[in-house]
Parts: structure tokens; sequence; C-alpha cells
């Protein structure tokens, strides 16, 4: 009988995947030298040519290999910052993670066959190569098989099991590129300008830090503020007409809006009034729809959760990494907002039917009321849509994962339901020269709109009967002013849209990024009492941003676009139009011509920091 090696990704998931591919025989558990890590034995009929086999089931947890500059350039003093562009690196077993290596060299010497069970992601991809490069330091001859799966529901477990496939260089290779490139540029920015500002009051002791993706979202954060600071309200005037039938108050809106000129608007007003009465241009009925969500994806999630929710992103997605490891929902990070038509999403929604909450929609939609989901645009081809794989009791879940279980299940069943239907009504008027309208809606049906709880959508008060051609004197009309309001700081709903929109990080990290820069003090975030938070930049984070803009870069540093224009690459590399070291070699000569500019103009920068830091 041969014998086969499954390595996960993460101690829970293998602890799953070894109680389906075991049929819950599991014939011994052996602890490991990481007191997180077991190993799992049983045995399992795999496809051919292996058949009946012994199989060992364990994990890494995450990466196991680290990168770092070659002796000698790992001291600050040993080198110039600007080396480290070209300085050599070494890749190595991190201290904390020998014992991970090593039980994975150990475990693979007697195997046939190794199978990857990480994550199915671009990093999943390469920390399946980091697992193959341990496996064959003590077996160079054996097998290597990717297992690929979206959720561990024991179905979807024997299918990948049954159906393996091949590691995907490519993606590796762009983690490879991604992880240099952060090195590189992240550890040449940081050394230089942390020993440049290390005069500033405040910032002798501290490391200034730079990453090539936070420094472009500390820079959303800083334009946004300076907006709200720099902000200057201008009047405006607007006229107003009400008209009382049938006991309701009836308001009409100006065709204009409002403004800017009193004068003008004054002299609009004076013939509204000379005219004296108001005449019917038309009154329009007609359907309308407010439309479902659609499928839900990672950045989805994370924008819709700090909003609703009241939580971070970064706590949305550590508490929809735990709900996925624990068979509850699908794969969390995924850009695609399309499931695929062989899916079979009513029985999904069955097995929702039990909750106390939600199931009797899930019934109704079981008993004729499913509608296919919309598709968006994106498809990863890796993963399908967020949904729920099974039912779980509330009583199983803490407060936040429930918000974020009950989040995803609601997301899934309006996705599965139809769209919401009702009927506006929409009169018009011409009052002297200018043009007025008011509107009203009835909702007929709501659909999805009964479990997806988040969307509102509501009748307005029923409006009287107007008959097109009709004439009346206004019950009253008013000349108003008002004030331009300044734009909020920004939410981080808000944010991850920006990021998500100029290719600042993945799906995956914009909320590790965002946590950073908290971390790093360059950006306070404040709840607002309204779900998430908004961000205000601390007098360091604004020095750096207005520092580096001041500089004069075509594409300055707090800017997203040599980072958007890197991920791109990032992507080519995926699909296999690009190498590794093309994308290395070209993003690293943009940021050392940055680097070379930052360091002719210090000067400014220093300045900068000088002047915000000096006011704290």
């Amino acid at each position: 009988m041969g014998r086969i090696l499954c390595v996960a990704e993460k101690p829970s998931i293998a602890k799953a995947v070894a109680g389906h591919l075991s049929g819950g025989a599991i014939r011994n558990v052996r602890n490991t030298g990481n007191k997180y890590i077991k190993n799992y034995d049983f045995t399992y009929r795999f496809p051919r040519p292996w058949g009946e086999c012994n199989v060992t089931m364990t994990s890494v947890v995450g990466h196991t290999i680290s990168w770092d500059f070659a002796d000698g350039f790992r001291k600050w003093k040993d080198c110039p910052p600007s080396a480290l562009f070209e300085a050599a690196t070494k890749q190595f077993v991190s201290p904390e993670h020998k014992d991970v290596a090593a039980n994975i060299s150990s475990e693979a010497r007697n195997a046939q066959a190794l199978y990857i069970w990480t994550d199915c992601d671009r990093e999943g991809e390469y920390i399946g190569t980091e697992v193959m490069d341990l496996a064959k330091k003590t077996n160079p001859r054996i097998e290597v098989k990717r297992a690929k799966f979206s959720n561990i529901e024991r179905a979807h477990i024997l299918h990948a099991a049954q159906n393996p496939g091949e590691l995907d260089e490519c993606q590796a290779s762009a983690v490879r590129a991604r992880i240099e490139l952060d090195l590189r540029i992240g550890a040449a920015f940081t050394r230089w300008q942390t020993m440049l500002l290390q005069t500033v009051r405040g910032l002798d002791e501290q490391v200034v830090s730079y990453g090539s993706c936070q420094f472009p979202t500390l820079g959303f954060v800083v334009d946004r503020y300076k907006k709200v600071k720099n902000f200057i309200p201008e009047p405006f005037w607007s006229i107003k007409v009400l008209h009382k039938r049938d006991n309701i108050n009836v308001n009409f809106y100006w065709d204009r809006s409002s403004l800017y000129d009193r004068m003008a608007v004054m002299i609009m007003y004076e013939r509204c009034l000379a005219a004296k009465f108001a005449k019917v241009v038309s009154v329009v009925k007609k359907p309308t729809s407010k439309w479902k969500p659609l499928p839900l994806t990672t950045v989805e999630l994370q924008k819709q959760g700090s909003r609703f929710l009241g939580l971070s992103s970064q706590l949305v997605m550590t508490i929809a990494e735990k709900l996925y490891t624990q068979g509850f929902i699908s794969y969390p990070r995924t850009e695609t907002d399309q499931f695929d038509k062989g899916m079979d999403l009513q029985t999904l929604v069955g097995k929702q039917t039990q909750s106390p909450a939600w199931g009797q929609f899930a019934q109704d939609l079981m008993a004729g009321g499913f509608s296919q989901p919309k598709n968006g645009t994106h498809n990863d081809k890796a993963h399908p849509p967020i949904h729920p794989v099974v039912y779980v009791s509330p009583d199983k879940l803490n407060a936040d994962e429930r918000r974020v279980y009950e989040f995803v299940v609601r997301r899934f069943l309006a996705c599965c339901s139809k769209d919401a239907r009702g009927e506006t009504t929409t009169v018009k008027l011409q009052y002297g020269e200018e043009g007025f309208h008011t509107s009203g809606l009835v909702v007929l049906e709501r659909n999805y709109l009964e479990v997806y709880v988040y969307d509102k959508w509501s009748s307005s008060q029923e409006l009287p009967v107007f008959t097109p051609g009709e004439t009346f004197q206004p019950s009253e009309a008013t000349m108003t002013e008002g004030k331009t309001s300044p734009p909020g700081f920004l939410t981080e709903p808000e944010l991850i849209a920006l990021m998500d929109a100029n290719g600042i990080g993945t799906d995956a990290t914009m909320a590790e990024h965002i946590a950073k820069i908290i971390e790093r003090k360059y950006v306070f975030a404040r709840p607002t009492g309204r779900g998430g938070g908004e961000f205000s930049p601390s007098n360091l984070g604004i020095a750096l941003v207005e520092g580096y803009d001041n500089i004069g870069f075509d594409m300055s540093l707090s800017k997203p676009f040599l980072r958007k224009e890197m991920e791109e690459k990032m992507k080519k590399i995926c699909e296999g139009s690009m190498t590794r070291l093309d994308v290395v070699n070209s993003s690293i000569e943009q940021y050392r011509e940055m680097f070379v500019k930052a360091s002719q103009c210090s000067d400014i920068l220093k300045a900068c920091a000088q002047r915000y830091l000096t006011q704290a």
C-alpha cells in the first residue's frame, strides 16, 4: 500500500480535511514539534495511479520561508539604503518555523506523492511551493499534486481529493516578485527616511516605516482631510413650492436645484409669484425596481461589514476566516461576483430553512420564490462568491461572529430572491418660467428586502391626484438660502473603495494595509456611531504625504499610480505574459528613480516634518 502526504495551510483545515477523507476513522493522531500542528494517519482511496493508500494529513501555519538581505546588508549601518535595491537576498526557514519545516521534510521522506491543500489563492500557491521545496529536500522524486477547494464541506473535499490539479507556478512567481519588491523598496525607503528624520523632535527613536501600499493608503486619508480643512462654504439660493391638497402637504422641488447668484434667483422667484398659478405639465406613473445585490466578494464584505456591522474591515476578515475554517462559509477571499451555472444553489438555500430568523424566507424561496442570482463583471476563476455552506445555530457563535455570519447568509438569500418592485408617480409643474417636480413611491413587492435588512426602500407618502393641464395657486412659495457643506472625513468603506478602484493591494490585503497605517500612528481611527469609523491623519502622516508631494514627483510616492502599475504587472505574471524577473527589474528601476530624486530633495521632506511635528 502506497503512502501520500497531505499538507494544509492551517491546522484547522488539516483537521477538517482529515475527518472527511478518513470518514471519521482516523487511525492515529501524532504530536509534532509545533504545539498547534498534529499529524493525522488514516487510509483513503485516491484516484489512479495510487488507489488505497496510507495517508498522513498535516499542515503548516502560513509561510514557512522568510526572505531577508544577505549578511553585509542586514544591519542599517552595513550599507547605504540605496544599495538595498540590488543587494543580495536569501531565503531561509525562520527559527520559529523550524519545527514546521522539519515535520514536512520528515513525513515526505517515504511518501510517493504530496497533496497540497493550501488556500486556493495566489498566496496559497506560493505557500504550496514552499511545502513542495521542503518535501523535495528529503524526497526529490515525490510527485506533487494540488487539491482545489473553496469550502470544507465533505462532498467538496472528496471531490477535490479525487480531481487533483497542478500548482500554479505563475501565481507563485507573482508572490515571489511581490515579496522581493516589498522587501527592497520598503527597506530602502524606511532606512533612508528614518535616518533623515531622526533629528526631528519626537522622531529620534522612531522607525518611520515605508510601504508601497501603505503610503498611497495614507495619501487617500490625507487628501480627504485637507479637503475638509480647506473647505470654504458658499451660499446658495433656491425656490421651494408647497401645495396642500386632500390634507397632504406636497413639496415641489426646483428643477435647477439651486444657484449661487442671489439676485438671479430673486428675479426668477418674483416671476413665479407674479404668475400666481402653476400648471401641471405631466403626471407619469411607471414601474420601478430596486435591484437585489450582486453575489458577495471580499472587497464588498469588507466595505459592507464596516458600514453595517460596526466592525473594522480587518476584524470582519478575521472572523470570516474563522467561519471558513470551521466549515460554516465558503472561502472568504474571492474577487468573483458570479455563481457558476452548475452550482446547486437551491440546496444551499434549503439548509437555511431551519433558522428562526430567516428560515421562513428560505422556505418561500424553495417553494417557488427562487430567482437565479445576477452576474457581476468579476470572475477570478478560483473561488465562487462568498456564501454559507451550512446552517449554524446562533449559540455556536459569539456576538461578532453571529453578525458576520448573518450578513453572509442574508446576502446570499437576497441574491437568490427577486428584485423589489414598486411604482413611482412623478408630477411636473410650470410655475412662471420655472420648472418644478415631485415624486412618490409605492412599494408593491418587497421580495429580497424582506431578508436583506441592510437595504432601505419604503413607500413615500402617497401623492394626491394631479391632472395634466390643470392649474392651481400654490399654498406657499418661498426663496430659501443655504450653504455648501464640507465632505466628511474618510470612512473605512470609502477608503476600501478607493483602494479597490486604484489597485492598492488585493482584496485579501486591503484590511491589513489600513491596520498598518493605524499601527504606525500615521492615521487615527475614531468610531462614528454609524458603523465602522472615520480616519484622520496624524501630524506625522500629513508631513510624510505633503513632503513627498512637495518634492514634485511625476508620480508621488503617496499617490497610487506606481503601486497600481506594480499590481497590474503581478497580474501579467499570473497570466504568463511577463516573467518575475521582468517585473522585479522594471519596478525596481521605477522606485530607484524616485529614491534618487527624494534623496536630492531630502530637505523638503525634513522641513515638512519639522513644521508639522513642532505643532504637536
